[in-house]
C-alpha cells in the first residue's frame, strides 16, 4: 500500500470579503507508486509546503482531490506521517516519550512491553539509544530530527511526508541523517513524498523529481526519473 494520487489540485486563498486573493498552485496532478520516493522542488513561494499540507490533510484544497489507496484524503491520519523542518517535538516530553506517544496512538491495544520494544527499536535505528531520557532542548538539531524520523517510522505509515527536513541541519550532519533516512525507507517499504529547494538533495534521495514552476499559480512543469 501507499499508492498516492493527486488529481487536478488547486489551492486558492481568499481575502476577508471572500474573493480570490492568491492562487498558490493550480491543476496539479501526479501519482506516487507504492514504495516510491518522490521529491518536489521549486522556488520559495511556489506552494511546495502547502501541497504537502494538503496531502497530509492539514489543509483543504479549493479544487481537486488527494486519494491514498483508493480513499480520498479529508483529514490528517496515521497513514500519513509528517516530518517538519522545525522538528515539531513535544518539548515537555523526553525522547522516549515523544516516540512512545506515536506508537501508542498507532497501536492502542499493544502491551506496555510491546510499545517499549518498538520505541527502543526505532531509537536504535537512528542511533539515539542512550539519550532516550533527554528532552528536545538538550539535543542538537540533527538529533532532534532523528527523533522526528524515529517517531514517524514507528507508526508504520503508508506515506511519509517530509517538509524540508534537513533545512536547519549543518551539512555534515545532514549527510549522515540522509543516509539513515534511506536505510529506514528501504527497511519500511513506505512511500515517501518530500519537498525541498535543494536540487542535490532531491537527486541524492529520490526515485523521481517533480519540478514546479514559480508561483503564484504554480504547476508541475516536469517529472524527471533519477537513474541509479
Amino acid at each position: 500500500m501507499g499508492h498516492l494520487v493527486v488529481e487536478n489540485l488547486t489551492k486558492i486563498y481568499h481575502n476577508m470579503s471572500g474573493h480570490p486573493a492568491l492562487t498558490v498552485f493550480e491543476d496539479v496532478s501526479f501519482t506516487v507508486e507504492p514504495g516510491e520516493f518522490v521529491t518536489v522542488i521549486g522556488h520559495s513561494g511556489c506552494g511546495k509546503s502547502t501541497l504537502l499540507n494538503v496531502i497530509a490533510g492539514l489543509e483543504h484544497p479549493t479544487r481537486g482531490r488527494v486519494v491514498l489507496d483508493g480513499r480520498e484524503v479529508r483529514a490528517p491520519g496515521l497513514d500519513r506521517m509528517v516530518v517538519f523542518q522545525s522538528f515539531a517535538l513535544m518539548p515537555w516530553l523526553t525522547v522516549f516519550e515523544n516516540v512512545k506517544l506515536a506508537v501508542e496512538a498507532a497501536h492502542p491495544r499493544w502491551s506496555r512491553r510491546e510499545v517499549e520494544r518498538a520505541v527502543f527499536h526505532h531509537l536504535d535505528q537512528v542511533g539515539l539509544r542512550g539519550v532516550e531520557q533527554k528532552k528536545p532542548s538538550a539535543l542538537s538539531g540533527g538529533m532532534r530530527q532523528r527523533v522526528g524520523l524515529a517517531r514517524a517510522f514507528a507508526v508504520g505509515p503508508r506515506v511519509l511526508l517530509l517538509d524540508e527536513p534537513f533545512a536547519q541541519i549543518d551539512a555534515l550532519t545532514r549527510w549522515a541523517i540522509q543516509e539513515q533516512l534511506l536505510a529506514l525507507w528501504s527497511a519500511s517499504g513506505a512511500t515517501v513524498f518530500m519537498v525541498t529547494h535543494d536540487v542535490d538533495e532531491a537527486i541524492l534521495l529520490s526515485d523521481r523529481v517533480l519540478l514546479m514552476t514559480p508561483g503564484p499559480a504554480a504547476r508541475i512543469a516536469e517529472s524527471v526519473e533519477i537513474g541509479i
